[in-house]
């Protein structure tokens, strides 16, 4: 690119030597870099684009990463990571072994700290801003959230901390939902201007000093100066928060964003700005269509269309359609999501029965007691929520739901390993955190029919049940449309074979199954993680040597602990091993690659149980012959 400015800026000590009227050129290239390079890897593209003015005003004015930048969620940091020295590693973005799609504090000094979930930013903000004022440092630090991570109870219990503190702390609320209104113009960043300078602060300090001593005359002047505010911004709910507000500005503004951002750098305590963006600026595709870009695949940066994708349905899609049928067929069905509408697969149900679909925003806490709420006055409430994300509400799994033995519905979606989303979106944990609950019924499906069958399951018992299933198609099978409840607690062998058992949990059964034929080895499908078919272990205990668990979810306390817990209460002598996910955060990469790198895949598979019956037969002095 001739007399680019993007290809001179390695850090942003380079960007802060550039005059202000050379800011704009570098955003149009920033623009067309993010579109080239994430149409090549795939990524979050929209909420990016959204962003460039707003990240080279923070970087140009502020002196970071001794100012301390924390993003919240982190899918808006491309622009961010382009300025901090990345640029030529956005070629491996998401992949294995390249940059990860959020911040993270390994990979850069200015990633100051690691996101993934949504509304943690004001508080780990606040966090450095009190660490720095006891270390009497003159550091700024700066909360960028957006208007829908502003949903989240945990922003607003941040908000509610730190305007009660005086530690210095910006937070930014980049708001791309609500349009521009007219205040949004010349006369509202002069506005903006006058609200952030220090000349007005101090007066209005100063003012409630002197007016202290007259109560009334204080109270009349506030309420003036409120409505006065109040007529032009919406300052009222952060400024009895405690921040003083200032905006809303033009988030593409340049000279708009600078000049408020040196003047509030200027102030002390706690400060709020406002400001509104477009998401996918720049780009008419992703402005047209924000949620369509929002997470894309490789795509034709011209066109706009998509790499193709597999022709076989996602379990996502299986839940959708299953979600409508059932809501079909029972008018108690509710469905409910945490601000998930489209990645969990519920914009059919949401279209063709608006009454009785709940996007309750990223209140993952609150979508579980609200659908508590409303099974306990008989509806059948369906909570759609990622692995990850049900982390969030684990007090709410047990405390509303569970401990009341409410019949709650969770489609568990992305469980297992997500491949370039990374260890944040990773669902590793929920057969461990789910099965230790009293009262939880708790199901994994091996193919896309099973997984519908497991839903109806679910949904026909009177307590709480689990589906969890992976992100991505499944193996092809064929989906019955006809609904029936499978039998609690029962698995089912699906191959016979000699010496070797292999207990298989949901999408570990197809690799099983094609290491089983290479061992000739037995193969169950086990379909409930709880309650766990005793029956069939015990059976298999009597006629292999050998069992073996295999689960995409860590080792430690799951489907593979609850066999080993079975066996030692029965006293039983035999071997097993288990295989699941290792203790440690798997990174972003090729799904395939990640499992590979676990022992997860056939090869793995094969190779520990060869290893394995070694050990087996020569601890008992047998001759050892390969299993074949």
């Amino acid at each position: 690119m001739a007399d680019s400015l993007l290809e001179s800026i390695n850090d942003p000590h380079q960007l802060r030597q550039l005059a202000r009227k050379d800011l704009p050129k570098l955003a149009e290239e920033l623009r067309a870099f993010l579109i080239e390079s994430v149409s090549k890897t795939g990524g979050h593209l929209a909420s990016n684009l959204g962003t460039v003015e707003l990240t080279l005003a923070l970087h140009y004015v502020f002196n970071t990463p001794e100012d301390r930048l924390v993003w919240d969620v982190g899918h808006q940091t491309y622009t961010h990571k382009i300025l901090t020295g990345r640029r030529e590693a956005m070629s491996r973005l998401r992949m294995l072994g390249g940059i990860a799609g959020f911040p993270k504090r390994d990979e850069s000094p200015y990633d100051t700290f690691g996101t993934g979930h949504s509304s943690t930013s004001i508080s780990a903000a606040f966090g450095m801003a009190v660490a720095a004022k006891r270390l009497n440092l003159e550091r700024r630090v700066v909360a960028v959230i957006g208007d829908g991570a502003l949903t989240g109870g945990m922003a607003l219990e941040a908000l509610n901390n730190a305007g009660a503190n005086d530690a210095n702390l910006l937070v930014i609320l980049n708001d791309n939902e609500m349009s521009i209104s007219p205040n949004v113009g010349a006369l509202n960043h002069y506005l903006a201007k006058l609200l952030s300078g220090r000349f007005y602060n101090t007066v209005r300090k100063r003012g409630g000093m002197v007016l202290d001593v007259l109560p009334p005359i204080k109270e009349l002047a506030k309420r003036a100066e409120e409505h006065m505010k109040g007529m032009v911004v919406p300052s009222t709910l952060f400024e009895e928060f405690g921040f003083n507000y200032v905006g809303p500005i033009d988030g593409h503004d340049l000279d708009s964003l600078i000049d408020t951002l040196t003047n509030i750098k200027q102030l002390e305590g706690p400060q709020f700005l406002h400001i509104v963006t477009k998401k996918g600026q720049g780009y008419k595709l992703a402005e047209d269509d924000p949620c369509l870009y929002h997470g894309v695949a490789k795509f034709d940066p011209v066109s706009g269309v998509a790499q193709k994708a597999g022709s076989k349905p996602t379990y996502t899609h299986i839940f959708g359609d299953w979600l409508c049928d059932m809501a079909v067929a029972d008018w108690r069905l509710v469905g409910i999501t945490p601000a998930m509408r489209e990645g969990s697969g519920m914009v059919r149900f949401s279209e063709e029965h608006p009454d009785r679909y709940f996007d309750v925003g990223i209140a993952e806490q609150h979508a579980l007691t609200f659908a508590a709420g409303m099974a306990c006055d008989g509806m059948k409430p369906v909570v759609a929520i990622y692995s990850t994300f049900l982390q969030r509400a684990y007090d709410q799994l047990i405390h509303d739901v569970a401990l009341q033995n409410l019949p709650v519905v969770f489609a568990i979606d992305r469980a297992g390993l997500v491949g370039a989303d990374g260890p944040t979106h990773a669902g590793a944990f929920d057969l461990s955190f789910l099965r230790c609950i009293p009262n939880m019924t708790v199901m994994a499906p091996s193919d896309e029919n099973e997984c519908r069958q497991m839903l109806y399951t679910a949904f026909t018992l009177n307590g709480p049940a689990a589906v969890r299933y992976p992100r991505g198609s499944g193996v092809g099978a064929k989906i019955e449309a006809e609904m029936q409840a499978l039998p609690i607690g029962q698995g089912r062998v699906l191959r016979n074979g000699e010496k070797v058992a292999l207990l298989a949990f949901g999408s570990m059964v197809q690799p099983a199954l094609a290491a089983a034929e290479e061992l000739n080895a037995t193969v169950a499908d086990m379909r409930f993680v709880k309650p766990l078919d005793e029956a069939l272990i015990k059976q298999l205990l009597q006629s292999h040597d050998l069992l073996v668990t295999l689960e995409e979810n860590v080792i430690q306390g799951g489907a593979g602990s609850a066999v080993a817990e079975y066996l030692s209460k029965i006293g039983s002598t035999k071997r097993v091993v288990l295989l699941g996910l290792p203790d440690r955060f798997v990174e972003h990469g090729d799904p395939a690659v990640l499992l590979a790198s676990c022992g997860l895949d056939v090869v793995g598979i094969v190779d520990t149980i060869k290893h394995s019956t070694r050990v087996l037969y020569s601890t008992i002095d047998l001759a050892y012959t390969v299993v074949k």
